[in-house]
């Protein structure tokens, strides 16, 4: 039966026409067998060719509906009937050449590639579905209900439809044509899905035209975008193409591998153009590291087998490194930046926190959230450069205690917090007042210790002798305050000198107070315009202040104030009671222009 004869079998009942197809099947299994013993009696199964020939020209004719999907049954009859056409025409390929084999073998192959095109053109209509995603419910996490797109989206009836093509095509040889058609229509759809969540394609002419502010708009996009493909797209894939080639699972997992790879290299694009040799600030380094970060989880996605996974993980791996390059110089710059940052030449008033100071550790801190991925930027760096910060002996790494080695990132952050020590230092040399050098000390010394034990990241680094060495320079700088400061005050308070044979002299007396309350009132006068920002250290200072200054000053006064004929002289000299003292100490280091004036 001819294609001219396609409309009689259209009207007749197309179920008898499927009773026969399964009869034939058992004409083509005989046939099949016969060929396999050699049976040299050689005659055509026109009957069956007919038959699949008429249904071949059928589904062709199904111009507005899908061509599969409508009796499932029926359909399993005519896939089973082209695996048997498929099996006959390798059989008689394999036969020697007569006109017989030769004709039969032109109708078999000729029917069996206008099959193969039936069932291409129908798996590429069935892949290039405009449906590609569907509308999915989920709970939000106020308990509301939200919709979600499903991607890629095909209905069970298609993925079953396809599995069953892609099983045929591959089973008769035409696994190229097949893989061909899929890989294709699923890049043209992953591009549309890319178009859809705004991806540029940017590249190395694109980025360096482009202003920072319009590049952290399109990085903030790029993560997300592959947020997207990590969490979605990719695992859709692996699902599709596990489903579509179920019985050829090498072939699903080939496949899918192509895709994710085709997809990383345009996605890699982007962060590729931005590995410049251009210069970026300090607060840029975490906008890379963001991009580092998306990396690391791209590099996570499962491709299956190593051989076929090496270019995905070679391609993000090389780009990766490249970022967390750029992140070490950004991150180096902040070391320039504090050594040379000599600008002024003017202290900070009141020997107040240095705006350099809280810079560092502010950035620090934010850096530190991001430690376990500057842990791997670092470590890798010092891999690659064969070079540890270790060997650099201007850091103490403090692993004497016989501790674990501090890592490199911890070793890099504690040079940052040397060089700021050295350069504090250098600041405070430009306070003409020793004692208020020595504030301005205690003030970034303290402000740069509280900073790491608010941050358990930033403490967790830092090994312990650093630290003690940073408090016991605090407490050196105290004391070293308290001699500058106080110890001529309390030099005037002595009772050794005060008597001249045997007998207390008023005149040296006089002048004792005199020049006590000249340095207390100079005191007083500056020192209350001075700063101390943290409450505790400030706090500490005017307890270890009154200590001392206020036994002392009582003792004095009690012992000596009755030499004075009278409460007016005695108002003259003793300018201050003992009583007094703790509330004038209280108004030390507050920064109050305005504490002497109204006392």
């Amino acid at each position: 039966m001819g294609r001219n004869q396609i409309g009689e079998y259209l009207g007749t009942n197309h179920d008898s026409h499927g009773r026969k197809l399964d009869q034939a099947l058992n004409e083509a299994d005989r046939f099949v067998e016969k060929l396999a013993s050699g049976d040299n009696e050689f005659t055509c199964i026109d009957h069956f060719l007919d038959l699949i020939d008429s249904e071949i020209g059928i589904y062709e004719l199904r111009e507005d509906t899908a061509k599969f999907g409508l009796n499932m049954e029926e359909e399993a009859s005519f896939f089973e009937a082209l695996k048997r056409l498929s099996m006959i025409t390798h059989k008689l390929e394999e036969l020697p050449s007569d006109s017989g084999v030769s004709s039969c073998l032109n109708r078999a192959g000729s029917i069996h590639h206008s099959a193969m095109l039936l069932f291409e053109y129908e798996f590429r209509a069935l892949l290039d579905n405009s449906k590609q995603t569907a509308d999915i419910s989920t709970d939000g996490p106020s308990g509301d209900s939200k919709t979600e797109e499903e991607f890629p989206y095909f209905s069970a009836e298609s993925l079953a439809i396809m599995n069953r093509i892609a099983s045929t095509m591959i089973f008769a040889g035409y696994e190229a044509e097949c893989c061909f058609s899929y890989s294709g229509l699923r890049l043209k759809a992953l591009d549309a899905e890319l178009s859809k969540l705004s991806f540029e394609n940017i590249n190395v002419d694109d980025a360096e035209r482009m202003s920072w502010e319009s590049l952290e708009v399109e990085i903030g996009n790029w993560i997300k975008i592959m947020k997207h493909c990590t969490s979605n797209l990719f695992s859709g894939e692996r699902k599709l193409s596990n489903s579509v080639f179920s019985e050829h699972p090498s072939t699903a997992q080939r496949l899918f591998c192509k895709l994710a790879t085709s997809l990383t290299t345009r996605l890699l694009n982007f962060p590729n153009a931005l590995v410049l040799p251009r210069q970026y600030s300090t607060e840029k380094l975490f906008k890379f590291l963001d991009i580092y970060e998306a990396l690391r989880d791209l590099k996570k996605v499962d491709i299956g087998n190593y051989l076929l996974a090496m270019e995905f993980v070679s391609e993000t791996s090389l780009v990766q490194y490249r970022i967390g390059e750029t992140a070490v110089s950004i991150f180096s710059q902040l070391e320039d930046s504090i050594k040379n940052d000599n600008a002024g030449r003017i202290p900070v008033a009141g020997g107040a926190v240095h705006p350099l100071t809280r810079y560092t550790l502010n950035y620090i801190k934010y850096a530190c959230e991001y430690k376990d991925t500057l842990e791997q930027v670092f470590q890798k760096h010092d891999e690659m450069n064969g070079s540890t910060v270790e060997k650099d002996k201007e850091i103490d790494i403090g692993n004497s205690n016989g501790s674990p080695p501090a890592s490199p990132f911890a070793l890099k952050l504690m040079k940052v917090m040397d060089l700021l020590d050295a350069n504090i230092e250098m600041k405070s040399k430009l306070y003409k007042s020793l004692s208020l050098r020595y504030i301005f000390l205690m003030n970034n010394g303290r402000y740069i210790l509280q900073k790491i034990k608010e941050s358990t990241e930033i403490h967790g680094m830092m090994c312990h002798s650093w630290l003690r060495k940073r408090s016991s320079e605090i407490r050196r700088n105290h004391k070293m305050y308290q001699r500058e400061t106080w110890s001529n005050v309390l030099q005037t308070l002595n009772h050794e000198g005060v008597q001249v044979n045997g007998k207390v002299s008023k005149a040296i007396l006089k002048e004792r107070f005199k020049n006590f309350n000249i340095l207390f009132d100079e005191i007083l006068k500056t020192q209350s315009n001075w700063v101390v920002n943290d409450e505790q250290l400030k706090s500490e200072l005017k307890v270890s202040i009154s200590s001392v200054m206020i036994p002392t000053y009582r003792s004095f006064v009690g012992r000596y104030q009755s030499y004075f004929y009278n409460s007016k002289q005695s108002g003259k000299f003793i300018k201050y009671q003992p009583e007094d003292m703790e509330e004038l100490i209280e108004q030390l280091f507050e920064g109050n222009t305005t504490s002497m004036v109204r006392r």
